[in-house]
This record gives C-alpha cells, sequence and structure tokens, in this order.
C-alpha cells in the first residue's frame, strides 16, 4: 500500500493560516478558558486582541486539545485513507499537548502516528512543522521526514521580551526565569527555551529598548555564515513587531532567506500578556 502522511500539530505554532492551508495541516486548536465558563478554541473563535482586551482585568486559563478533538481527529485521517500520521507539538515542558497526544494514538493501531515533541512553541514549532510539510511534499518516508525534523530541531532558536513578567507568574510558567532574577524583578530578561522545553533567562537587561538591542545583538551572533529563515512575532503591539522585523531583514544581508512575521496566538498570548516581541531562527 502506498504511504499517505498526514501532519498535525497546534495552534501554538504561528504559522499563517494560508501556509496550513497550502500544506494540508491539520490542527487542532488549544483552549482558552475564562471564570465565566467560556471556553474558546484557539485562533478559530477567539482572537489574541481579544483575549488582550479583557486584561488585566479577567486573565483566562488555557487548556490543552480535547481527548474527544483528538480521537475525532485521528479517526477522521483513517477514514481518508492517510496510512500514517505525524503530530509535532508544543514543548511538554510548557503543555500536556504532547503527552495527551501521544496516549491517545497508541489507541490506533490501523494508523501508524508518531508523536514529536518540538521543545519549543509559536514558530520554533512553526519552522519545524513547515520542514515536515516539506520533507513529506518530497515523497520522503516517515522514518526520513522524522530524521529530517530531527536534524532541523537542533538548529531552531526562539527568543522574545515581555512587557511583564506578570502573566508568565500567573500562569506557573516561570521557573527558572524567576530563579535567574532574584528579587531584581524591574530587569527584563529575554527570554529563551532550554533544550528540555523550558523557559529560562537568556540575559539579563534592565529596560524594554536595551533588551530588544540584546536581542537582535545575541541573534545576529547565532546566524554565523550559514543561511536561516526567520520569524518576528509580537502579542499586540504591530508597530514594533514590524520595526523588529525591518531590522531583522537587515541584520546580516545575504543570511536571511526568508522572514516571516505575525502575532503569537491568543493561548500563548495568555501566558506572556500585550508587549511581546520575539525572533526565532531556525536553518535554512
Amino acid at each position: 500500500m502506498e504511504e499517505r502522511i498526514a501532519l498535525i500539530t497546534d495552534s501554538s505554532c504561528d504559522l499563517p493560516p494560508e501556509l496550513l492551508a497550502a500544506h494540508g495541516i491539520h490542527l487542532l486548536p488549544l483552549h482558552v478558558i475564562y471564570e465565566s465558563g467560556e471556553d474558546y478554541r484557539d485562533i478559530l473563535d477567539i482572537t489574541p486582541q481579544q483575549v488582550y482586551d479583557r486584561m488585566p482585568g479577567e486573565v483566562p486559563t488555557t487548556s490543552q486539545p480535547s481527548a474527544h478533538e483528538i480521537r475525532e481527529l485521528f479517526e477522521r485521517l483513517g477514514r481518508e485513507g492517510y496510512t500514517s500520521a505525524l503530530a509535532i507539538h508544543i514543548s511538554s515542558g510548557l503543555s500536556g499537548t504532547f503527552d495527551l497526544v501521544r496516549s491517545i494514538a497508541r489507541e490506533f493501531t490501523g494508523l501508524d502516528i508518531r508523536v514529536v515533541d518540538s521543545r519549543s512553541l509559536s514558530m520554533g514549532l512553526g519552522f519545524l512543522v513547515l520542514e515536515t510539510a516539506r520533507a513529506i511534499a518530497r515523497g520522503l518516508h516517515i522514518g526520513a521526514v522524522l530524521d529530517s525534523v530531527r536534524a532541523k530541531q537542533q538548529s531552531v532558536r526562539l527568543f522574545y521580551v515581555l512587557e511583564t513578567l506578570e502573566y508568565l507568574r500567573r500562569g506557573g510558567r516561570i521557573g527558572l526565569v524567576a530563579a535567574a532574577l532574584g528579587g531584581m524583578l524591574d530587569l527584563k530578561p529575554i527570554i529563551s527555551v532550554n533544550p528540555e522545553g523550558r523557559y529560562y533567562t537568556a540575559c539579563k537587561v534592565r529596560g524594554r529598548k536595551k533588551s530588544v538591542e540584546k536581542m537582535l545583538e545575541v541573534v545576529a551572533g547565532l546566524i554565523g555564515e550559514g543561511r536561516v529563515m526567520a520569524a518576528v512575532m509580537h502579542g499586540g503591539v504591530p508597530e514594533e513587531g514590524e520595526s523588529l522585523r525591518r531590522r531583522v531583514e537587515q541584520l546580516k544581508p545575504g543570511h536571511i532567506a526568508e522572514v516571516f512575521f505575525g502575532q503569537i496566538s491568543p493561548v500563548l498570548g495568555v501566558h506572556t500578556g500585550p508587549g511581546l516581541l520575539g525572533i526565532c531562527i531556525c536553518e535554512a
């Protein structure tokens, strides 16, 4: 039987909708949940700005896709004639999504389902999903696709700065970041993701402007002599984001193959609050 591979990710990947559609990528939405009982599917039912508009008075919680949504997707893929599925998800160090998808995948013996922990998020995850889509389009079998993704994973680097650490703290995601800062919470840390897929402080800088400058300096130093894809993400600050995008494009002329630009998903915005600026790079 001819192998037919489905590609699955979750809504934290921050890939533009047109790219998801063009590559036939199946999206599992995470959820944004308010105390009132309102439960929104990330991106599909709520926008980032709608989340920010209700802050700081209302700060929702977030959850992984439901078991029902995951089972329903796997069942549909089987009916549509897929023989295999490759699911790549937000870091297991930040969400239970990977573990839940992997657990439910074991129930489906008729479909060869491989589940990958991106150990990243936003376009760090997005770049891996894009690499997977391109490998599938080249006709590689699922084992070779996995090898390609794991090789690419080593080159993904992600950094961001926040207006305030309050939302990370509320969501219980601040761990290693707070430990590095001690009591000096007036600092603006440049936050990254470690090899275990958890947030940590890459640099400590005082003031937003200096933190953005330092983030650009760090990224420029990582580009080296190769070519990279880059992504600039923002959380409710499109003008600052656009300014950062222009600067990233000019960082190392000839070494940046492509620059993606967009806003982080509502679920990610719940944990960062408005004001995020981020840069992600990956080998082209």
